[in-house]
């Protein structure tokens, strides 16, 4: 079986890859090697680094923790909205799986630090993905040009590891996919396929997803886990274009979306 891809607009930078997600196959790519940013996408190793160290009972998912000032940001999330100064570790973890909360992201980072996390991805095999800092609402000169950067061949290839228990091992991979099943975000990829936005944990019309999307100006990215009753596809959809130049946002929606179509089947 392969997947033959719909055409993709161009003026944007596409780094795309479909696994069939038991056997690791390649069912379809297109610059699948090419690094372009992924925005949250990044995120998602800062959930393995923290389910790695929770099942290792290095870290308590019970453990309170608080923002300190310069990490409130403006968007994407819920906590910033919030009067409860303190979550624990756990509901961040849900928090940053199912509406990408930058808030919450922004204090987990600080908790586990950027070098460990970065550590593990490196130790799973990743060489050019990674989360590379926290979110900001400005960039300056002097921070990393992007939340994260990633490539569509290692990170479908994440998601297919993922899927098999193969990241670090069954428990911490069972976490990480329980944090990303509640994803809100069916906007990209996932918008194929019919889903209750806000309620399709369980097995809904046939179809299970799990997955992590990033936005920015000038990035889509959505990465994850969709299983059929006819297959179960690993994919990894990144889309970069000049966000100075024209609005390229619809058509890339549009695209990726009817890589959601393909994947149905």
């Amino acid at each position: 079986m392969t997947i033959t891809l719909p055409a993709l607009p161009l003026g944007v930078s596409w780094s795309v890859c479909l696994l069939d997600a038991r056997s690791g196959r390649v069912l379809a790519e297109h610059g699948a090697d090419q690094v372009v940013p992924t925005a949250s996408v990044g995120k998602v190793f800062a959930l393995i680094e923290a389910a790695r160290r929770i099942v290792a009972g290095d870290l308590d998912p019970a453990e309170e923790l608080g923002w300190d000032l310069d990490e409130r940001v403006a968007d994407s999330g819920l906590w910033h909205l919030l009067r409860q100064p303190t979550l624990c570790l756990d509901d961040l973890c849900v928090l940053i799986g199912a509406v990408s909360d930058n808030l919450a992201a922004n204090v987990v980072i600080r908790r586990l630090g950027l070098e460990p996390i970065a550590a593990t991805t490196h130790a799973l095999g990743l060489r050019d993905s990674a989360l590379l800092d926290r979110a900001r609402d400005e960039r300056r000169p002097a921070d990393p040009a992007a939340l994260s950067r990633g490539r569509a061949d290692e990170l479908s290839d994440l998601m297919a590891r993922l899927h098999r228990d193969e990241v670090i091992g069954a428990a911490v991979s069972a976490r990480v996919r329980q944090w990303l099943a509640g994803t809100t975000d069916l906007s990209m990829v996932g918008g194929a396929f019919g889903l209750d936005p806000l309620a399709h944990r369980a097995d809904e019309r046939g179809v299970r997803l799990w997955s992590k999307t990033g936005t920015d100006p000038g990035v889509r990215a959505d990465i994850g886990v969709v299983e059929t009753p006819a297959r179960t596809i690993a994919y990894a959809v990144l889309a970069h274009w000049d966000a100075t130049g024209p609005d390229r946002r619809d058509d890339v929606l549009a695209a990726m979306r009817a890589i959601g179509t393909r994947i149905a089947g």
